[in-house]
Formats: C-alpha cells, sequence, structure tokens
C-alpha cells in the first residue's frame, strides 16, 4: 500500500503534469504553486502581461475538477462586489445573502494592486478563514479555496500597493516570466487553432485535494529542519538592510510549504533542502528593505539569497 506522500505524489503529478500542457517550460513554478494548494495557501503572481497568469489560475481550477471564478479589480469595485451583499427578497419579505464571486475553489483577483486598500483588505478574512461574514452572519467559503492573485510590477499609474498585512497572508509570490524560445514557439503552435485550455479536463477531484492536504500535514519535519526554518527567519529581522522582517506568518508557511513539497517529490519527511527551495517564493514579498538599500539597488529576493548562502544547518 502506497504510503500518505507517495500518494500525494502522484496527484500532485497528474496536476502538474496536467497544467503543463497549458503553461509551457514553467514546470517549477507550477509544482511551487500545487505545494501551496496543497497546504491551503494563496498566491501571488507578480509578472509582465501575457506570460499566463490567468491562464495558470483556470488550468489549477480545471485540473482539480472544482469551481472559477475571476474578479477583475479596478478602482471602483467594492468589498460587496467581491464578498456578496445582502438583498431584499420581496416573496419572502426577508433579506437574504448573495455569495460573491469569493465563494469558490480558486478565485482569480486578477491585478489586485488597481482596487483602494479598503476592497483588497475584503479579502483578509477570506485568505485567513476561509469564510466572509456580511451583516453578523458568517458564511463558510468552499473546500479546497485558494486565491491567485495577479499585479504587473511595471506599471504604477492607478494601482495601489499592497500593504504589508495583505502581502503577509500570500503564501508565496511567484514569476512566471518569459518562456523559452522553443517553448515559445510550442506554444505558438499550440494556439494555432484553438487554446489548451479549452480542451483540458479535470485529473482529479476537490475531494481528493483535501485528502492530500491532510495527508501533506503528517509530513514530518525533524527539529533540525525547524531550526533552519526559525534561523532564516531571524536573520530577515536582524539584516542590517532590512526594516521589516518575516512575521511567524512566514515561518509557519515555511515548515508547511516543506511539508508540501517533500510530499510531492514522494518523501515523507522534509528536509533543509525543500525549505531552501522555497524559501525565496515565501519570503522576499515580506521583507520591507531599509530606503538607502533600496538606492543602493538592493532587492528583497537579493537579501534572501544572501541570507541562504549565510545560514548554515547544525
Amino acid at each position: 500500500m502506497a504510503s500518505p506522500a507517495e500518494q500525494v505524489s502522484k496527484l500532485a503529478e497528474l496536476l502538474v503534469g496536467n497544467v503543463d500542457r497549458v503553461i509551457f517550460g514553467k514546470r517549477d513554478v507550477i509544482e511551487q504553486a500545487a505545494a501551496a494548494l496543497l497546504c491551503a495557501g494563496h498566491v501571488l503572481f507578480d509578472d509582465v502581461p501575457g506570460v499566463g497568469k490567468t491562464m495558470m489560475a483556470r488550468a489549477l481550477a480545471r485540473s482539480i475538477g472544482g469551481t472559477f471564478k475571476r474578479v477583475q479589480f479596478t478602482p471602483d469595485v467594492l468589498p460587496s462586489d467581491i464578498t456578496g451583499v445582502s438583498v431584499f427578497d420581496q416573496k419572502e419579505g426577508s433579506f437574504r445573502f448573495a455569495a460573491g464571486p469569493v465563494f469558490a475553489n480558486v478565485v482569480l483577483a486578477d491585478e489586485i494592486n488597481r482596487a483602494p486598500p479598503k476592497t483588497q483588505a475584503s479579502l483578509l478574512e477570506c485568505m485567513d478563514e476561509g469564510q466572509v461574514t456580511a451583516d453578523g452572519q458568517t458564511y463558510p467559503l468552499p473546500k479546497p479555496f485558494m486565491v491567485m492573485a495577479t499585479e504587473n510590477p511595471i506599471e504604477y499609474e492607478g494601482t495601489y500597493p499592497l500593504p504589508e498585512a495583505q502581502l503577509d497572508r500570500f503564501m508565496m509570490r511567484l514569476h512566471l516570466g518569459y518562456p523559452g524560445r522553443e517553448h515559445e514557439r510550442e506554444a505558438v503552435l499550440r494556439q494555432q487553432r484553438e487554446h489548451p485550455i479549452h480542451s483540458l479536463q479535470a485529473v482529479v477531484d476537490p475531494q481528493a485535494v483535501l485528502a492530500a492536504q491532510a495527508a501533506v500535514r503528517e509530513v514530518r519535519v525533524s527539529e533540525q529542519a525547524q531550526d533552519y526554518i526559525l534561523d532564516i527567519v531571524a536573520a530577515t529581522r536582524s539584516h542590517p538592510q532590512v526594516y521589516l522582517g518575516a512575521s511567524p506568518r512566514a515561518s509557519i508557511a515555511l515548515f508547511r510549504g516543506s511539508q508540501a513539497l517533500a510530499a510531492i517529490r514522494g518523501q515523507d519527511w522534509a528536509s533543509p533542502e525543500h525549505i531552501k527551495g522555497l524559501a525565496p517564493a515565501i519570503l522576499a514579498h515580506r521583507l520591507l528593505l531599509r530606503p538607502e538599500a533600496r538606492l543602493a539597488g538592493l532587492t528583497a529576493r537579493g537579501v534572501v539569497d544572501e541570507i541562504l548562502a549565510s545560514v548554515t544547518v547544525d
């Protein structure tokens, strides 16, 4: 009988392979997004237009046989446009809750930084607690639940930068980047007649994903690996060029992410290598650098790389 990690690995291989039919040459990024899904995390794609951010969300939703909703964030979008609103039912003579698009298994928050802070904040409860509270009533979101948000890093006019509290809710910040030449050729030829997303079918179901999420939590993380996580996060708080270091939520994300990545690779224990592989995606967007560091051209990713090079495993 296959171990829980082996079962997760088989499910992940189906998921990653299926999404890979739509997003060409980015298997490592797809694997990281799958790891986020398997530990009930959320993903922010910070990338230039046209590289497949929306397709990634759609392909993942189709692959798990789940519901998918897309919210196009603009300056006039209200919180109720996302979470839902109570409306008066004349026939019943009472108010009823009309669920918003956030009630789906995979929610794409497209160009999230185009909405004002109040609208961005409407996702905080959804992402952190898996529920929506409206007029004193609490409504649970479907499970599994995942927010995949996008933002354009080179367009600043008419945008509202995500506050640190919002960024901290995203387990990972991922970058697809431009494809290699041959992968781009393949993408062009595959779309000669229709987009591959139209023929993509579910390879698992939501219940299988929930079972895999439970199995991931059973992956062992040794005390040595735990210390490595804590040492890395502590180093972000004491780094001379960092004004705001990673939060305890970052430590939890590294712990859970390493469990998921280990299970995806069929291993029932998480190693420092799993932690190191996920650290840039989990930590960089949580760091706030000092102004002089930014002026000197230092990036949060550069700080994380420096920390990973200096922190050793005992």
